[in-house]
């Protein structure tokens, strides 16, 4: 919530997006319409930033990343529109000899001086995160889900931590009500919910399955993780997703975590396909009478691969 906001008493949902790199194309005609056709949105939901990072990364975590855009057209759009990028660098098996990767180090340089509105890196290692609080000070850091957090504790000592702006927790503490009541004020709005995660509520190798992507990213020699899940053979699916007990929706955006407080939101989607973005899109921020209006504006775009 900006200071303005804050003083009227609005509180207003940022919802942070996936495919910084990986979804440009989409992103270049939804801004503008996000911004010239403001009434197709709810009032209360902005954008907070737009994550990702390229293919091939070696400090890349998470997931597997495939995006291919050039970084200075990817900058240059999210200078265009205001919009926040944040690179998602969090890689949990980085060693000293990682730090110095030239092409990480460039995207750093470009995105630490990308205009008026801050960049961001989500990060796992506290060696990479010590490494870049001093050699690239204008960025601002995101403490990752991948770090696992799942108890109350954990929690609350990575919130207390002075380096990082915001923390995404494990999705499984989304439904947390003590502990999230309990937190004060000031660390509720560093909390950033995980809202859309369709992995297994109950699964017991999460923590595995983000080291073997950094492993890979790596490139170290090992097998892809075999997925637990006994619904891992359906891939993701939104209406699955819905199912999920750590799910987090409108109405519960909208009844319960903006009248306490939180209003960070953290859309999941790196690794799927920009048609299924679109669909997050119009779930979480426009309003049902206009999901035709916006779907014709992006699927009747010419220039615009969907699938």
């Amino acid at each position: 919530m900006d200071s303005g906001d804050r003083e009227r008493g609005i509180m207003k949902a940022y919802y942070h997006l996936p495919g910084l790199f990986e979804f440009t194309e989409l992103y270049r005609v939804f801004l503008p319409l996000f911004r010239e056709h403001r009434e197709y949105f709810y009032d209360w939901c902005e954008i907070g930033s737009i994550y990702g990072a390229p293919g091939d990364c070696l400090w890349g975590g998470g997931r597997i990343g495939f995006g291919e855009e050039k970084p200075r057209d990817v900058a240059k759009l999210m200078r265009e529109y205001g919009v926040s990028a944040r690179l998602t660098f969090s890689n949990s098996l980085l060693r000293e000899e990682h730090l110095s990767d030239p092409r990480c180090n460039a995207l750093c340089e470009l995105f630490a001086h990308n205009g008026q509105v801050p960049s961001g890196v989500i990060l796992c290692s506290d060696l990479l995160l010590h490494y870049l609080e001093e050699k690239y000070p204008e960025l601002y850091f995101v403490s990752s889900t991948t770090k696992v957090l799942t108890k109350a504790e954990e929690l609350r000592k990575e919130l207390l931590r002075s380096e990082f702006r915001y923390v995404v927790p494990d999705f499984r503490l989304n439904k947390a009500e003590d502990l999230l009541l309990s937190l004060p004020d000031r660390l509720k709005r560093k909390v950033e919910f995980l809202c859309n995660e369709c992995c297994w509520f109950d699964c017991p190798e999460r923590r595995e399955c983000y080291e073997n992507v950094s492993r890979r990213a790596l490139g170290e020699n090992c097998e892809e993780h075999l997925c637990v899940s006994p619904d891992a053979s359906k891939g993701y699916r939104f209406s699955e997703a819905m199912k999920n007990p750590g799910f987090i929706g409108i109405k519960e955006i909208q009844d319960y975590y903006l009248p306490h407080g939180f209003s960070h939101f953290k859309i999941e989607g790196r690794s799927l396909g920009s048609a299924l973005i679109l669909e997050f899109l119009l779930y979480y921020m426009t309003k049902p009478e206009y999901h035709i209006r916006v779907r014709e504006e992006i699927y009747l775009d010419s220039m615009l691969d969907l699938f």
